[in-house]
């Protein structure tokens, strides 16, 4: 079993009298910078450009200042930017004007995984991955909690790079519910094969897929739409309460009976195979290749695919069924 670090295992001083500038105010950005700055770290935030992100940083107490400007005194540079923009920042705005010797953080392992962005050997390069998106980071640091996270170490100069890393764990409240040491290519191949097989892909394609079963069959749209969508919240939540087991009980034998013999039917060894591929796919790089050239383009693929989703009929039938269950009294 892995070891869990907590808040015993980390110390602040590690950073506490380093500059951080934290690149990019979205989601992870803007819930790292000011769970920092709450833990009494010094923090400023970097920014390609005045517009949104610029103006709520300041409406949040920062002084944003452009990118280059943050990195020249920093000590410690940590990527908050989408993935695909991550290797244009870093040659433009990050390379040439960084402090010899600072530090590159990062909260994904995909840029330096692939190869995207080569570090100086004199940095200490580490990561930590909170496994929760930016608001729930910052919610639940303000409730006096945390989310779990994920760190690595890619490369340890001065010799502290993990403590380091556990450190900023511990200023962004990770530590509060735990941490789980791993490695950039662990981090970044898990990362890429959960969300593509079953957290957005997987779950996805089930529920396009089993809807329009039903409703091919003469189903009402809405009655489908309770059983193959609206449901799943509640099984899920099962799951992350108490596991698999914690929700088998929950549910009636009939359930239990169905889901326990037609699951394994559904997801056959075919379907085992085809993930393999996915995975290998991941680790070599292809995915990776592809992806960047799809965001060159403009992102047709997404764009088109969306835009199909929005015009089916489970999302129509959504939107009236939500409207339904999130009437307000």
């Amino acid at each position: 079993m892995a070891k869990i670090y907590g808040d015993a295992d980390a110390n602040l001083s590690h950073i506490r009298n380093k500059a951080i500038a934290i690149l990019g105010y979205g989601s992870q950005g803007r819930a790292w910078a000011l769970n920092l700055r709450d833990s009494g770290l010094s923090v400023v935030v970097g920014l390609e450009r005045r517009g949104e992100s610029w103006n709520r940083a300041e409406n949040d107490g920062f002084k944003p200042m452009f990118t280059k400007e943050a990195v020249s005194n920093a000590d410690i540079i940590v990527f908050l930017v989408p993935d695909m923009v991550q290797r244009s920042l870093w040659l433009n705005s990050v390379q040439p004007y960084m402090k010899k010797g600072a530090d590159l953080v990062f909260a994904h392992g995909f840029n330096i995984h692939f190869k995207l962005i080569e570090p100086p050997s004199n940095s200490d390069v580490y990561m930590i991955a909170p496994k929760a998106p930016g608001p729930i980071v910052r919610r639940n640091f303000e409730n006096g909690y945390g989310v779990p996270a994920l760190i690595a170490v890619h490369q340890d100069v001065s010799g502290y790079a993990k403590q380091k890393a556990l450190a900023i764990a511990k200023g962004i409240g990770c530590t509060r519910a735990g941490v789980i040491e791993t490695t950039f290519r662990e981090e970044t191949e898990t990362d890429l094969f959960g969300e593509q097989v079953i957290l957005v892909g997987g779950v996805m394609e089930l529920i396009k897929t089993s809807f329009d079963a039903l409703v091919k069959n003469g189903y009402q749209p809405e009655v489908a739409y309770f059983e193959v969508l609206n449901e799943l919240k509640l099984i899920v939540d099962l799951i992350y309460e108490g596991g698999l087991v914690h929700m088998l009980k929950a549910v009636s034998d009939t359930a239990k009976y169905g889901g326990i013999t037609v699951g394994k039917f559904i997801i056959d060894e075919s379907i085992r195979r085809k993930m393999e591929n996915v995975l290998e796919r991941i680790r070599n790089g292809e995915f990776a290749k592809e992806w960047l050239e799809e965001y060159e383009k403009g992102m047709p693929t997404i764009k088109k695919e969306l835009k199909a989703l929005e015009e089916s009929l489970l999302e129509q039938v959504g939107k009236e069924i939500r409207k339904l269950i999130f009437k307000k009294a």
